[in-house]
């Protein structure tokens, strides 16, 4: 059955899918016009999407509302014919991690906040591929939408299948934030929260690297697709001006907050161990990370601060048994909550209430938010926001942008962060940034 939504008013959005054969999602990504987003997430659809319907912009603490009103602009009035729920409307994009946004030139080109309508999409479901066009404005006709969407999937169906090219290669590295550095700083926040100023605060390291030559993004992502394939993987793209254009990525394990209906999916992933080069080392290291008293008590400030997030919306609210979930590089506490809100609550709600969690900030929220802003000798930009996507009905999925990297040509930024507790160590917290780096610098090096 196809799903249509129209306004008898007139029409503001028109948007038109169908089915396609398209051979590679790699492909239609490179194909793509600019700005070119990519999403996908376990048990969702991928979208990979081009070209810029409608774009909405925001700063400040009330990006999040902007954002929302914004949207219920674009996607209220419209004349849309879908065959699946998943090719209807949805505008991606995300947010800065501080609420005064960034006036640091590696993020001159993402704001406060950011979202895009695609021009035009391919959406990969379990029902097949779908080929999606979407206009805005007092022109927007349908005969226009439908004869573009014609185009576009021939133009997609005859898409060659192309050989995968090798990691760029780094020619150089730069930390931002040097070891003795770090160690002080580490010291410095142990110190505060001992006297009782934080319960936790998470650092961060940023890493700059020159690469032998441009990176392709779409392949990264085509790469860490088969070594993270249950991560959510992201790429938002602001501007569709000439290349090398700047491209936020990444590799999360870490869901924000998915809002279907009335019912809300979150979790809480905090505390970190490596992986055993052998099965029995590999379970020996989880059941250490299972009852380590630092890792634990870094883990349950995070759940216990989601749990006390969702409240205000929730009538009922359910975490899950605590256990270990492994990645190809790392693994990390998790523990699965739930909820059921009481009303109608839009995901940017639920989003704004939520972020930073602890596991990206820490507590009490504005101290350990002022701290990051003291201690590290950069700007965080995007990196642990929330990115995702948003559809007409208030449903969406966040993730945060941890494991990502800024790129732009040859130049690549990539960032890690830790959570400091009274009893960190600055060399273990050292180390595990390292971890961190791994999934995105595996993709780079040769």
């Amino acid at each position: 059955m196809g799903i249509s939504r129209s306004d008898e008013t007139g029409s503001r959005l028109v948007s038109r899918s169908v089915r396609a054969s398209v051979p590679s999602l790699r492909a239609a990504l490179d194909a793509m016009p600019a700005p070119r987003t990519f999403w996908t997430a376990p048990d969702e659809a991928t979208v990979v999407a081009g070209g810029a319907a409608a774009t909405l912009t925001a700063d400040g603490r009330d990006r999040f509302t902007a954002i929302k009103d914004g949207i219920d602009r674009v996607l209220r009035a419209g004349d849309v014919h879908a065959g699946t729920e998943a090719a209807c409307p949805r505008l991606f994009g995300g947010f800065a991690f501080h609420d005064e946004g960034t006036e640091d030139e590696t993020w001159a080109d993402f704001p406060g906040a950011r979202f895009v309508l695609p021009r035009v999409q391919v959406t990969d479901t379990d029902r097949g591929m779908w080929v999606t066009v979407n206009a805005v404005g007092p022109d927007a006709t349908a005969e226009a939408v439908e004869a573009r969407l014609e185009s576009e999937r021939e133009r997609f169906e005859s898409l060659d299948v192309p050989d995968p090219s090798p990691p760029p290669g780094i020619v150089s590295r730069t930390r931002t934030t040097p070891r003795d550095a770090w160690c002080d700083s580490v010291d410095a926040a142990v110190s505060r929260i001992r006297a009782g100023d934080l319960q936790k605060v998470v650092l961060a390291q940023a890493l700059d690297v020159t690469l032998d030559r441009p990176l392709s993004v779409p392949d990264v992502l085509a790469r860490l697709g088969d070594t993270y394939p249950d991560c959510y993987r992201f790429l938002v793209e602001p501007t569709d001006g000439d290349a090398p254009r700047p491209g936020f990525f990444g590799a999360t394990p870490e869901r924000l907050v998915t809002r279907h209906g009335r019912t809300v999916t979150t979790g809480a992933l905090a505390g970190t161990t490596g992986r055993g080069d052998t099965p029995a080392e590999d379970d020996w290291l989880a059941e250490e990370l299972l009852g380590d008293e630092k890792n634990v008590h870094e883990h349950e400030l995070v759940a216990e601060t989601i749990r006390e997030q969702l409240d205000p919306f929730a009538s009922t609210i359910t975490a899950g048994q605590r256990r270990v979930r492994r990645l190809a590089t790392v693994q990390h506490l998790f523990t699965p909550i739930t909820a059921t809100l009481d009303s109608d609550t839009h995901v940017l709600d639920l989003v704004e209430a939520l972020h930073p969690t602890p596991a990206v900030g820490g507590l009490p929220p504005e101290k350990a938010l002022a701290t990051i802003r003291e201690t590290e000798p950069f700007d965080r930009g995007w990196y642990a926001a929330p990115v995702g996507w948003i559809d007409a009905a208030g449903n969406g999925t966040f993730a945060v942008a941890i494991r990502s990297a800024l790129s732009r040509g040859t130049k690549t930024t990539l960032f890690a962060g830790v959570g400091v507790v009274a009893d960190s160590d600055p060399d273990r917290e050292w180390d595990e940034v390292q971890l961190k780096y791994r999934p995105i610098l595996d993709e780079l090096e040769r």
